[in-house]
Parts: C-alpha cells; sequence; structure tokens
C-alpha cells in the first residue's frame, strides 16, 4: 500500500501482509514483465524495469522468479495487461485510488466498483480524487540509515523535494522524472534503498475513528487481494488510540 500512515506498521497489520506475501510476488512478477516488455529487457536501460527488479528483491523476490518474468516478456504468448486506475469515496468521503493491470477490463471494473459499494463507499470518474494527491517518486529508508538531518541533506544533494522522517523510517519524495536518478544517488549517499517507486502523495490526511477506519480498512484488504489490484493509495490516517483497537 502506498503511503505511511503510523497504523500500516502495527502488529494486526503484518499478518494479513505475510498473507498478501505470494499475492506482492505474483503482481510484482506482472509489473516486471510488463515493464520489460513495453521496453529494454536490460534493467540498466530501463528504469521502470530497475525499479521492479529493486522492489521485488525488497521483498526477497527469488532471483530465478525476477529472471523468469523478464524472459516471458519476450516470449510469443506473454498476456497483453492494460494498465488502467480507479478512483473513488471510502465512507465519509475518504478519497482512495486504484490502480490496477488487467488482461480482462470488464472484470477488474465489476469488480473494484463492487468493493466499494460492500464497503459504503462508491466509484467514481477518472480525476475525481486524484486531484487531492501528488505523483511523485518516493525512496524509502529505515530509521537505521540516520537521523532526519542526515537523510535531509543527502535527499537535497540528490535532487529530491522533500523528505519525511518519523520513528519507523523516512520518505525522500521527488519529481516523477527524478525518482531513478535520485535513487541512484542516494544509494551511494545512504546505501541501499527499501524502496523505491512511483506513488501518489496525499496533499493532506484525515484522521478517522474507529468505526471508519475498520470499514476503510475491509475496503483495502479487498482491493489488495484482488490479483488485478497492484497499489491502493488513500488520504486517511489512523490514530494511535484507534489504531490500537482495530483487529
Amino acid at each position: 500500500m502506498a503511503g505511511h500512515s503510523k497504523w500500516a506498521n502495527i502488529q494486526h497489520r503484518k499478518g494479513k501482509q505475510d498473507k498478501l506475501r505470494s499475492k506482492m510476488f505474483s503482481k510484482l512478477a506482472k509489473e516486471i514483465t510488463v515493464a520489460a516488455k513495453m521496453g529494454d529487457p536490460d534493467p540498466d536501460k530501463n528504469p521502470r524495469l530497475r525499479l521492479a527488479v529493486k522492489a521485488s528483491k525488497a521483498v526477497s523476490m527469488p532471483k530465478d522468479v525476477i529472471e523468469r518474468a523478464i524472459k516471458k516478456s519476450q516470449a510469443g504468448d506473454a498476456a497483453d495487461y492494460t494498465e488502467i486506475r480507479y478512483e473513488g469515496y471510502g465512507v465519509n468521503g475518504i478519497a482512495i485510488i486504484v490502480e490496477a493491470m488487467t488482461d480482462n477490463l470488464n472484470r477488474t471494473a465489476s469488480n473494484v466498483r463492487s468493493y466499494f459499494t460492500k464497503c459504503g463507499g462508491n466509484l467514481g470518474q477518472t480525476g475525481s480524487v486524484s486531484h487531492s494527491f501528488d505523483r511523485v517518486g518516493e525512496v524509502t529508508y529505515p530509521a537505521s540509515v540516520g537521523d532526519a538531518d542526515t537523510v535531509m541533506m543527502a535527499a537535497l544533494e540528490a535532487g529530491a523535494d522533500d523528505v519525511e522522517s518519523d520513528a519507523d523510517g523516512h520518505w525522500v519524495y521527488c519529481p516523477v522524472e527524478s525518482l531513478s536518478d535520485v535513487s541512484d544517488a542516494l544509494e551511494k549517499a545512504l546505501g541501499e534503498s527499501t524502496e523505491s517507486k512511483l506513488v501518489w502523495r496525499p496533499q493532506s490526511l484525515t484522521e478517522v475513528d474507529l468505526d471508519t477506519a475498520q470499514k476503510l480498512m475491509r475496503l483495502i484488504d479487498m482491493l489488495e487481494e484482488d490479483d488485478d489490484v497492484q497499489t491502493v493509495t488513500h488520504n486517511f490516517d489512523i490514530p494511535e488510540e484507534v489504531a490500537t483497537q482495530l483487529t
């Protein structure tokens, strides 16, 4: 899930994320195949593929799985995937962006719409919520890499625009077109990052109560469990006292 509200790292989410691990591998493999098919199969010559491979290594995807995904892109019978973005609202008007990669647009649209409906939300038109987000590059580092000032200095020298730091880590933001260069520069200064990717960064966050949080988490879980969905981004934040009550 893109973004990093405090609740994202609490214990109740870890079990679910472990269960989604095989799906994560499948989705990353799909991204690698599409990136290699659209560009060069050599990660050094294809920035999108390089980022996909890096993201896969970050979650310990086996090297042979990565190589198979790249080879699959060059096969004549490789599936044709369409990338599509859905935008909608969860309960209480919370904005949600869903990015999908599918070989059946009708199936994916029907599924995504049903998830929103079942959880008290509604699917909107493209552009209905994305105006509340900025499309940026995001490079993530663990807190152990250094203090906020050290990371900020390295980020600015690498060409980044902004940094967010807390007890869980550091998130460096940069223009979309600069992500590969900024990521490479940061790697030289701070070592290998946890993750480098394009994200929708919310311009502001809305705190939610327990009832709203439960309904929104149910929607996000349903979306993330769908094989066609690649990422889910939102603009809500769950206060710590509410997060501890989630099950």
